[in-house]
This record gives C-alpha cells, structure tokens and sequence, in this order.
C-alpha cells in the first residue's frame, strides 16, 4: 500500500469555473493529482473505471491510498472517489 495527502487551495483555478457560488474540484484533476501524488502516473497505468461519492471543497484535505488496482479517496472520514488502474492499452 501507499498513501499521500492533497491540498488545493481556494485559490486554485479549476474552482474558479467548477462551480460559482459553490466550489467543487473537478474529478480529472482529482484523479490526476492522486495518481501523480502516488508516484504512478508515469508508470505505464490508465484509470479503468472510476467513482465519484462526494464532491471535494476548496482547502480540504484528501487523502490518498493505493491497494493494489485500487485506488481510494478519503476526505472528512468518508470516501469521495474511488478508482480501478490496470496496465495501459497499446
């Protein structure tokens, strides 16, 4: 297993237009900062399926954890996302 820890900050241009008056992060960049953050995003891995729970707000933290083809997304004790990796298609 590994884990990492996220952080954007209100500041972050996506929630700028994700979405006025209620700020969420979008989930691509989500996924994309969990699997960089995890040291795989290089790594010859592609995203075969994923979930969205809950929306993540600006300045909450989110932890990030790899088990196995399985990656988990925690923030504020519940999960927020989840996805599946597999090895990346020709």
């Amino acid at each position: 297993m590994s884990a990492a820890r996220l952080r954007f900050p209100a500041t972050h241009p996506a929630f700028a237009g994700h979405f006025p008056g209620a700020p969420m992060l979008p989930g691509a960049l989500l996924l994309a900062a969990a699997l960089e953050a995890l040291g795989i995003a290089h790594a010859g891995l592609e995203i075969a399926s994923a979930k969205f729970l809950h929306p993540v707000a600006p300045e909450t933290e989110v932890e990030v954890r790899r088990l196995g083809n399985r990656i988990e997304l925690r923030a504020q004790g519940r999960v927020v996302a989840t996805a599946q990796v597999r090895a990346a298609s020709a």
